[in-house]
């Protein structure tokens, strides 16, 4: 073990960038965060300010150390940490000046839809799913490919520029990456085998970039990073930086990441991120397992030279965010903690339900011209039972890709881990545990997504020996267990998939 005491982790979300140092025993010792910017320049567009986010991460790399120090009561710097993991916002773009390090566009968010019309020039040969068997999902707005060509088709001189070999791309951990090492000096250009496969350019087969779909987008390959496995040491941090000479040696996307976390190592085991969205994964072993119900078949994790473990993974884009959007933009509660006891103010949703589809839907419909509906209303309804309809929605669309990834894996998931910020939420976990029939179970550390960059950046020092450390770590904090009955369950999943087909083929040449 190392002499060293701590690893930090630098998780980059959608909403925030956080610094968190842990202990050996996986034990959070301080956080450091800072929100950035949200970016809403047209309907559907999602954007953040690259530069902003470069600027919060140093500024949360130093409160995370002061803090450390004020809870230690020693002086930590440096020194005492052996080793920084990166963990990032997925399919989020940044392109950027290499020799001046300034970015050409704001950061194209995952949740942006914008790029619909390169999709469907992509699909024209082929459809939509003409490259799933060699990346592991179909096209569509989320993953990068369609957001590194818009940049180029859209911002003056881009396309040129990429040519020459002045441009590069990257992901959040990339960038980070870049600027901590070095930046124009030097910084090094790298990902990890997790982010590439969620730029739809990446062979999850190979863990090798591919150069005919590159060709076909338009995007030269000089602009794309190394790809390198999630744990390993890629470089160490600039040497004017707070964390002088500190090893980079983790990089994880954040839903991978936080399965690392929640020490799903063995195939079927599976977790469930809730955020801004949602976010499950389920183990499958070293074998990718091609979805046929709307899973993308995606790395879960590759520690240096050993064997690379898959996942089955469903995406949901509006959970966390909707709670957000009944706070800012109906006023119905003051802050987002307040919806918990606003909707156990009722006894149930009053037959409303709300289906979130503000861009789109995602797994496992993966409908881009579905927009957002509350159906069942009428003059009974309060906004309590909104509230109640909106914490609802994400235990429901959670039960539709736990359904979609059982009919692809054949196992029957025991139980759920899960994380994020709304887990505080009882009301809502508990709905969660009773429409799925299965526990659903919180750990410890909650801070999962960075508890896994951490460890994955400690595995590769030696400041833990291995994944049995991770599971070792790993504690249960709370659990629930299904109190609903089974004919009421499947009453409120029938009314929930009859408000579904409601939101479907609403954009069209009147609605766009």
């Amino acid at each position: 073990m190392s002499q060293k005491k701590y690893v930090m982790a630098i998780d980059q979300g959608t909403t925030s960038s956080r610094a968190i140092i842990f202990d050996h025993y996986g034990r959070i010792v301080s956080v450091g965060q800072m929100e950035h910017e949200q970016i809403f320049p047209s309907p559907g567009w999602v954007e953040h300010d690259a530069s902003e986010i470069w600027f919060n991460v140093r500024e949360v790399v130093g409160r995370a150390l002061a803090n450390a120090t004020k809870q230690t009561g020693m002086e930590l710097n440096h020194h005492d940490i052996a080793a920084l993991g990166i963990t990032n916002q997925r399919e989020t773009t940044i392109v950027w000046d290499k020799n001046t390090g300034q970015p050409v566009y704001n950061a194209i968010v995952w949740q942006d839809t914008r790029s619909q019309d390169l999709v469907d020039r992509l699909a024209a040969n082929g459809g939509p799913d003409r490259w799933r068997p060699i990346v592991g999902e179909s096209l569509s707005t989320y993953a990068s490919i369609t957001k590194i060509m818009w940049i180029l088709e859209n911002v003056p001189e881009a396309r040129e520029r990429a040519e020459r070999g002045e441009l590069l791309f990257g992901n959040p951990d990339t960038w980070v990456i870049w600027n901590m090492t070095g930046g124009i000096n030097g910084g090094l250009h790298v990902t990890d085998v997790t982010n590439a496969s969620r730029t739809m350019l990446m062979d999850i087969h190979t863990l090798q970039w591919r150069e005919d779909i590159c060709q076909e987008a338009g995007i030269p390959l000089s602009m794309l990073p190394q790809i390198r496995s999630s744990s390993e040491v890629y470089g160490q941090c600039r040497q004017d930086g707070l964390l002088a000479g500190v090893p980079v040696a983790g990089d994880l996307g954040d839903q991978q990441a936080a399965t690392f976390g929640q020490a799903c190592f063995e195939p079927g085991m599976a977790k469930n991120t809730y955020g801004t969205g949602c976010f499950m994964l389920m183990n499958t072993g070293t074998t990718p397992m091609p979805s046929e119900n709307g899973m993308i078949t995606t790395v879960c994790y590759k520690i240096g030279n050993e064997p690379t473990v898959y996942a089955l993974e469903g995406s949901i884009a509006v959970t966390g965010s909707l709670i957000q959007w009944l706070r800012d933009n109906l006023n119905i509660i003051a802050a987002s903690d307040d919806v918990e006891d606003l909707a156990s103010s009722v006894k149930d949703n009053g037959g409303v339900y709300f289906v979130p589809a503000f861009s789109g839907l995602f797994a496992p419909y993966w409908k881009g011209d579905a927009r957002g509906t509350i159906v069942g209303m009428t003059r009974y309804n309060t906004k309590a039972h909104l509230a109640r309809a909106a914490l609802e929605a994400t235990a429901f669309q959670t039960r539709e890709v736990l359904d979609a990834m059982e009919s692809d894996s054949q196992v029957r998931l025991g139980e759920l881990r899960v994380d994020g910020g709304m887990t505080a939420n009882n009301l809502l976990m508990q709905f969660q545990s009773d429409i799925l029939g299965v526990p659903v179970v919180l750990p410890t550390v909650a801070e999962t997504t960075a508890l896994g960059a951490a460890y994955a950046a400690g595995i590769a020092v030696g400041f833990w020996s291995g994944t049995a450390d991770v599971t070792n770590n790993w504690q249960e904090h709370y659990r629930w267990n299904p109190t609903m009955d089974p004919t009421e369950r499947d009453r409120t999943l029938r009314l929930w998939k009859k408000a579904v087909t409601r939101t479907f083929d609403w954009v069209d040449e009147d609605a766009r």
